[in-house]
Parts: structure tokens; sequence; C-alpha cells
């Protein structure tokens, strides 16, 4: 269904290029959870469901190193759970804080480097 009756956008994916496609795939799924909607491994392509937004992984023999320009947020319903699976993955976790604008959140960086930002609004929000 289209939302461009008000002529603004909606964001229907995340595009991330990758030399390490396979590894990277993998990840989202297993590590965070991210299902997996479509996966073309001929032409190294997967688009995997991350709420109402997706994320498609792309297979590139010329992807640029990561950047810290931007990073990718996802709440989550259970931080814990997600922590101990980063863990258990040998995941970087570069910080785990409590913010004071009522939120628990944690920052990882995924196979290539990229950014992760995991986070759970505090009870009684």
């Amino acid at each position: 269904m289209s939302n461009l009756g008000g002529n603004r956008p909606t964001l229907f994916s995340v595009e991330l290029r990758t030399q390490q496609w396979p590894t990277m795939v993998e990840w989202y799924r297993c590590v965070l959870g991210l299902r997996v909607l479509v996966r073309v491994v001929d032409d190294g392509y997967a688009l995997l469901a991350a709420g109402d937004t997706r994320l498609a992984l792309l297979q590139r023999p010329d992807a640029d190193q990561s950047s810290r320009r931007w990073s990718l947020g996802f709440e989550v319903a259970d931080l814990e759970s997600i922590q101990a699976r980063l863990i258990e993955a040998g995941t970087e976790i570069i910080k785990i804080k409590e913010d004071p604008e009522g939120f628990r959140e944690l920052v990882a960086t995924d196979p290539d480097g990229n950014r992760i930002r995991l986070f759970v609004w505090s009870a009684g929000r």
C-alpha cells in the first residue's frame, strides 16, 4: 500500500553494501534475529525484515569501509537477551548506558564494523 498520497516518502529499506555478504546475512539473521524475506545467493542480495523497514544487504567487491557518520538503530523488547547473543557471537560492544531520556542503550558493531544501536524503553514509559 502506497503512502504517497500526502507526498511524503516512506522509508522502505536501508541498503548496506558489503564484501562479506554471507557473514553479514547470518549475523543479522542469527545474532540480531532479523527475518530473511528474500535471499538471492547468485546475486549476493538479501532483504531482511526490521520492523516496518527492511535492511537490504548487497554483495559488492568494492564496498567501502564502515563509516561513523551513521548507525542503524533498533528498538528491542529484551536488551539483555540480545546482549548475550552479541557476546556469544564475539561482537564488539562499544558501550552500554542508561539514558536520562528514559531508555537503555547498547552500542555495538556488525562484522563490517558498522555501528549498531539497540535500545529498550525503561519501565514506566
